[in-house]
């Protein structure tokens, strides 16, 4: 599999190129950005490592190289400030996102190519990516809360001192102030979280604000998030390229589920090289489900503005 990454200069799209270099899954990373030097650059980087990490094909081009990519990873976009929501994001990132889609279109796309959106608002742009260049939805999706999920996830682990491998737990809606917590589901070890002794909700509340403010904290601290957002990425990328099913909380245009339709947002959802296969509407507190469907009504607003424009 041929992978591009819009971006890919830039700190999250490079450290993609990278978890995909390693996992020596994929067949080819092709590295794309506005600051064609810094692509050029990462690409090199990547290239000499190449005799240790494998033998993909990796290289700097511009967006005629993106015509034969059987995925194309759109990373670039306008780095958050540590006060900003994702979604103020949208009025700086959205003609950004539309020059980067009319690039895309101008170079042609393979007819089963898989857009995946990781730019924020993740969801809004998504959505967007879909509508204007008259995308197929199954092919198009967009990180979402897998990124969350991996982070509350080890939040979890980290409070209770369990290896994070063993926490199954997920965060679904919109990747951004109103994302919800599945506590429902969640175990570790096969054990309901809400069973563990001293895992109260004073305990909840506070890893849930933690991996809510994940992102600001990596700002603050680093100046943004880099390596959980790229080893989430190569976990979507790799059952597409081994065409091995496997369900993830990515962001789909939604069809009806839990009463929301139209709007991108995550929920469990299988992939393999065709894309979105299903997503499965499970069982969830009736304070979840209220939860999803007062973001989805936030995002279509949003979208709503975003089309003004």
């Amino acid at each position: 599999m041929k992978v591009s990454i819009i971006g890919g200069g830039g700190r999250v799209g490079s450290n993609a190129a990278f978890a995909l270099q390693c996992a020596g899954i994929v067949s080819e990373i092709h590295l794309l950005d506005a600051n064609e030097q810094m692509a050029q650059g990462e690409a090199l980087d990547l290239l000499h490592g190449a005799s240790i990490a494998g033998d993909q094909k990796i290289y700097a081009g511009n967006y005629d190289k993106c015509a034969d990519s059987d995925m194309i990873v759109i990373t670039a976009g306008l780095r958050r400030k540590p006060d900003e929501s994702r979604l103020d994001l949208i009025n700086r990132n959205v003609s950004l996102f539309k020059q980067i889609l009319d690039s895309i279109k101008t170079a042609g796309l393979k007819k089963d190519a898989i857009v995946f959106v990781v730019s924020n608002p993740v969801d809004i742009l998504t959505r967007l990516a879909i509508d204007y260049l008259k995308l197929d939805p199954a092919k198009t999706i967009g990180l979402g809360t897998q990124l969350d999920t991996a982070r509350f996830r080890s939040l979890i682990a980290l409070e209770t001192g369990l290896p994070p491998s063993q926490i199954k737990a997920l965060i679904l809606g919109e990747h951004g102030d109103s994302m919800v917590p599945v506590w429902s589901s969640a175990t570790a070890g096969g054990i309901p979280l809400i069973k563990l002794d001293n895992f109260n909700s004073g305990v909840q509340q506070r890893i849930f604000d933690r991996t809510k403010g994940g992102g600001a904290e990596a700002i603050k601290l680093k100046g943004g998030a880099g390596w959980a957002v790229a080893l989430s990425i190569a976990e979507v990328i790799h059952p597409i390229a081994l065409n091995q099913p496997k369900v993830l909380p990515i962001s789909t245009q939604l069809s009806g589920e839990y009463g929301m339709k139209g709007t991108c947002a995550s929920l469990p959802t299988m992939v393999n090289r065709s894309g979105v296969v299903k997503r499965y509407e499970v069982e969830l507190w009736p304070r979840e489900v209220s939860g999803l469907q007062a973001g989805a009504k936030q995002l279509d607003s949003t979208y709503a503005q975003v089309q003004k424009k």
